[in-house]
């Protein structure tokens, strides 16, 4: 196949590498930084530079910022050519969803959201590799009237690419879960980093700090449009933790040790319960 990767950073970067790493498949490269392109072209990564043509293109994979990809989308849908399957691989799923299901609606294009459950703590094509997305989960949501063999044909894909398993979901489930998952871990991880008692950690730190620090550094301009994005469900899980702390913090203040004792171990026990889920989940796989 001939496939388009829009945007070169870590995530269409790694495509691109994984691509050429793991398939046949021939790559052409778009990005809007001159150098990026240059080095992925240098680097083998891509095969050509795509110059605003896509009727060659049997796939197109948009690796931009929520609102870029939807600009992408509305000024280049009329030149996709028929049969031609686009994904896009955003953090956020019902903003570019619902306008792609409008923009194809009636056409021979197929749209699927895409999201792929991978990432570091950096960003931009020189941190690309080709592995990235081993064992890692690829999450797809299918519009109602997805054809049967582009929803496969885009499965078998990612597959191939080294993704551990196909997570197919609707664009609300989506944003609802990932809410949790990803974006309310990451403002946790930032509140943390930010608390006073951090400018003097050093050498009273282990593990836990590590842990809990880890995504704090993150790209400021994407992750704020993630988070507005996706404002109404990450808010709520906000407002849930922030329960949960109140709670830990009138049983600490109050020393009550019975409730306190209660709260450790009801965390515990789904820690526990989470782990063996996976557990079981990846021997699955």
């Amino acid at each position: 196949m001939n496939i388009a990767i829009i945007g070169l950073g870590l995530i269409g970067g790694s495509m691109a590498l994984a691509v050429k790493e793991h398939t046949r498949h021939h790559v052409l490269g778009w990005d809007i930084s001159a150098a990026t392109l240059d080095e992925a072209l240098r680097t083998g990564a891509v095969d050509e530079a795509l110059a605003g043509d896509f009727s060659r293109c049997d796939m197109v994979l948009v690796a931009l910022y929520p609102g870029d990809t939807v600009d992408f989308l509305e000024k280049h849908a009329a030149l996709f050519p028929s049969g031609c399957l686009v994904i896009d691989l955003c953090g956020v799923k019902r903003l570019v969803c619902n306008r792609a299901e409008t923009l194809f609606a009636g056409t021979e294009v197929t749209f699927i959201g895409g999201h792929p459950m991978a990432g570091r703590e950096v960003s931009g094509f020189t941190h690309a590799t080709g592995d990235l997305f081993r064992n890692a989960s690829m999450i797809l949501t299918p519009g109602g009237g997805t054809p049967k063999d582009k929803l496969e044909m885009a499965q078998a894909f990612f597959l191939e690419l080294g993704f551990g398993r196909i997570q197919l979901s609707t664009p609300e489930h989506h944003d609802h879960v990932i809410a949790f998952t990803s974006q309310l871990a990451h403002v946790l991880s930032s509140s943390y980093a930010q608390c006073p008692a951090a400018k003097g950690f050093m050498g009273f730190s282990a593990g836990s700090f590590q842990d809990l620090t880890r995504v704090a550094r993150m790209n400021e301009t994407m992750w704020s449009e993630l988070f507005l994005q996706n404002s109404d469900c990450l808010t709520e899980q906000i407002d849930h933790i922030m329960e949960n702390l109140m709670i830990f913090r009138a049983a600490i203040s109050g020393k009550d040790r019975p409730a306190l004792t209660r709260m450790i171990h009801e965390g515990t026990v789904l820690k526990e319960r989470l782990d063996d889920e996976k557990a079981k989940e990846e021997s699955n796989l």
